[in-house]
């Protein structure tokens, strides 16, 4: 397969193709739709390519205890981490409504789906029941992957309900109720371009095959990852969705640059050399991320913020709008400056060439007829423009056929049976 992709419609990646650039918005909207929206918009006007979310299903993702546990820290948006998280949770309507504003806005809109659900609900059970049990259960709502308790999710499971009903009307009353099985069906319900695999998921095979299955294009980050699991990973994929790419990523907030080792996108590039290579980064700045675009980065992905100093762990390790343009602008030079692999010289070096270019002269006086040494000749700037520098050792041999004077130019016709390569 070709080293390049559609990742979204009319928009390749790999090969000659502009590096497309993720703008990672993750949980930095602080659980405010309307944050969302802005920072959905400032990644447009930066010139990213894509917004992205993260999207949960809380009780797959964390067990009981783990949701229940304090959540003290100055980032925290509840007593407890369930608290906190569904704070910053969407709604599958609120992912709907972002998804609709991103379109509006002009930019490609996508989510990692952070874990598995498979949800099902007994055969006869009505909606006012199996609300009331998922309520009395959890005190909060985790219906058809709706995760957090605001009102407005309680009021969309009705419709979210009936759906399901009418799917276990087309299977024909089944006894279990199939099956939003997992953030990524969500996500693939929703007709996102691309499914971002976080890099805590790169090593869940299930969940990577599932994936795969769907059949859209994957980006897969490998934060906390071996090389021996890459390498597994490239062999489970390949085979069900070829159109994939992997981004060298470290998990650390914020990452230090002795941390980043941009060289694995170098080794992915040997190893996978049928595939893009990319770059997700949580370091502070954009140099680092640049110079990963120099190495041939195809996918780059960078965490934002309209704040740094806001409350949560991401966004000291983010972008604010300024530096996210900068980026981008910095990113499009690059790539202009990686131009071509030929060399060779350029029209844009002809004037310095003809003004600083240099020719083989005469170093003494050579009389007609002599056999030129090496000794006779010697490098200077010199007018008219002669044989260049890179000749002067295949001169050496051959007949002169007019006297030269002492620090004049070797031209071509002065010299028996040489050909022309005076440069001009």
């Amino acid at each position: 397969m070709p080293l390049e992709l559609e990742l979204c419609p009319g928009r390749w990646v790999g090969g000659q193709h502009p590096c497309f650039i993720i703008a990672e918005i993750g949980q930095n909207h602080q659980g405010d739709l309307d944050v969302a929206k802005r920072m959905i918009r400032t990644a447009k006007e930066c010139g990213a390519d894509c917004a992205k979310f993260q999207k949960s299903e809380l009780e797959y993702k964390f067990n009981r205890k783990a949701l229940e546990r304090p959540y003290t820290s100055k980032h925290s948006w509840g007593k407890t981490y369930g608290e906190h998280k569904r704070h910053l949770e969407f709604s599958h309507a609120q992912y709907r409504e972002l998804q609709k504003y991103a379109e509006e806005v002009g930019i490609f809109f996508t989510a990692s789906g952070m874990d598995e659900v498979a949800l099902h609900h007994p055969e006869g059970s009505g909606m006012q029941d199996g609300l009331a049990d998922i309520l009395e259960e959890s005190h909060w709502c985790q219906v058809s992957g709706l995760v957090n308790s605001r009102e407005s999710d309680i009021e969309n499971y009705g419709k979210e309900r009936r759906d399901e009903e009418e799917v276990k009307q087309r299977g024909g009353g089944t006894s279990v109720l199939a099956h939003l099985e997992m953030a990524v069906e969500f996500l693939h319900e929703l007709n996102v371009p691309f499914f971002k695999v976080g890099s805590g998921d790169t090593n869940n095979f299930p969940y990577l095959e599932k994936t795969a299955k769907k059949g859209r294009p994957m980006v897969i980050s490998s934060g906390m990852q071996s090389m021996d699991t890459m390498k597994q990973v490239y062999r489970i994929v390949k085979p069900l969705n070829p159109n994939f790419c992997f981004l060298q990523c470290t998990s650390a907030y914020p990452l230090q640059p002795e941390d980043v080792n941009l060289r694995v996108i170098s080794e992915y590039q040997k190893l996978f050399p049928d595939i893009p290579i990319g770059y997700s980064g949580h370091e502070t700045g954009i140099a680092i991320s640049v110079a990963a675009v120099a190495l041939g980065a195809k996918v780059l992905e960078r965490h934002i913020t309209l704040d740094k100093t806001w409350k949560g762990s991401d966004h000291s390790a983010s972008l604010e709008p300024g530096e996210l343009a900068e980026l981008v602008r910095s990113v499009r030079l690059v790539e202009r400056a990686l131009g071509s692999p030929n060399k060779q010289l350029l029209p844009c070096e002809m004037a310095c060439n003809e003004k600083l270019g240099k020719s083989v002269v005469a170093k003494v006086k050579i009389p007609e007829g002599t056999i030129l040494t090496l000794d006779m000749l010697t490098v200077k700037v010199g007018e008219p423009k002669g044989y260049p520098p890179e000749d002067i050792f295949s001169l050496v041999g051959k007949k002169v056929l007019v006297t030269v004077e002492e620090d004049d130019t070797i031209m071509e016709e002065s010299v028996e049976n040489h050909g022309k390569k005076i440069k001009s």
